[in-house]
């Protein structure tokens, strides 16, 4: 009995596994640049630390990944769906809109990821109508944002699955009971707010780093959009951050194309702008979530005190 096997069919059943989406890079002697993006990298070993990814032996730029000798695996984080989009189409020049730095083998990486990975060429296994291109990691970086996913064929988030949130908030649930609140403090402003604040952001925090951007950069982009502060001086106070803080956000959102700074001035693009609208929403759905549980009464009274305090 002869089974047909239908190739559209498979790549979809292969599609319900979500993975993370990476850039691959390298660059021989010549100074041939080639970069692609792939969903195929996957760790393989810690000792010795290798990874690996798969490359169509039709690829142009195949010749080039062979020659370089090192290669960088480029993690992109949830906001760099433009830079996927780049290294996924046929372009002349496709690093010529990207940030992007020479690394070990100038190998090249790429500005504000989720985390990179410098690789010296290992290993090239068969792999059917692919290459298996085996990388031993010499030197990797971990930036602490969230990446970008890619599943069915469309991009995604990442967001803390509903079973795990109900079993942290259980276990909270428990601990609280068995502590009952400290007297001592159970009267205690200061330490009801910051417990009420840790509980709040706990869910919010998640949602809001799924845009790809930390919480210190969407807060700037979020304080400028209220018109609360438009200067880095005064970032200080309204967004509670510090200065290094603010230094180090400012110039990744200004590299990003969403702030334009002038010495102490702060100013959204349109981009910025539409990025801190998506951010904003975020908040406020967040917030009518938390608040449902509450008569609407209760929660006028709530920010009255809040407003008052202060």
């Amino acid at each position: 009995m002869t089974t047909i096997f239908d190739s559209k069919s498979f790549r979809r059943a292969l599609g319900n596994f979500a993975t993370g989406v990476v850039v691959v890079t390298a660059q021989d002697e010549d100074g041939n640049k080639v970069g692609m993006t792939v969903n195929s990298f996957t760790s393989v070993s810690l000792e010795p630390p290798l990874v690996l990814w798969c490359i169509d032996k039709r690829a142009g730029s195949l010749d080039v990944f062979k020659r370089a000798g090192h290669f960088a695996i480029n993690i992109l984080s949830a906001d760099q769906i433009d830079i996927s989009n780049t290294f996924a189409r046929s372009k002349e020049d496709r690093f010529a809109s990207i940030d992007y730095k020479e690394g070990i083998g100038k190998s090249l990486l790429i500005s504000d990821v989720s985390a990179q990975f410098e690789c010296e060429l290992h290993e090239i296994l068969e792999g059917g109508d692919h290459l298996i291109l085996v990388g031993k990691v010499l030197n990797f970086n971990d930036f602490g944002r969230v990446p970008l996913l890619y599943h069915q064929g469309a991009y995604a988030s990442v967001f803390p699955h509903p079973n795990v949130r109900n079993k942290i908030e259980t276990a909270n649930e428990k601990n609280s009971e068995s502590k009952e609140v400290n007297q001592k403090l159970a009267g205690n402003i200061h330490y009801l707010l910051t417990q009420a604040v840790q509980n709040y952001q706990n869910d919010y925090y998640p949602k809001q780093l799924a845009s790809g951007l930390r919480n210190s950069e969407a807060r700037i982009l979020l304080v400028i959009y209220a018109g609360l502060a438009t200067c880095k001086s005064k970032m200080t106070k309204e967004a509670a951050i510090p200065m290094r803080e603010i230094e180090q956000a400012v110039e990744i959102l200004v590299r990003k194309g969403l702030l334009i700074a002038a010495e102490d001035e702060l100013q959204l693009t349109e981009k910025g702008e539409a990025q801190a609208i998506d951010l904003l929403d975020i908040a406020e759905r967040h917030q009518e979530e938390v608040l449902a549980r509450y008569k609407p009464e209760e929660v006028v009274m709530f920010k009255k005190m809040l407003m008052a305090l202060l």
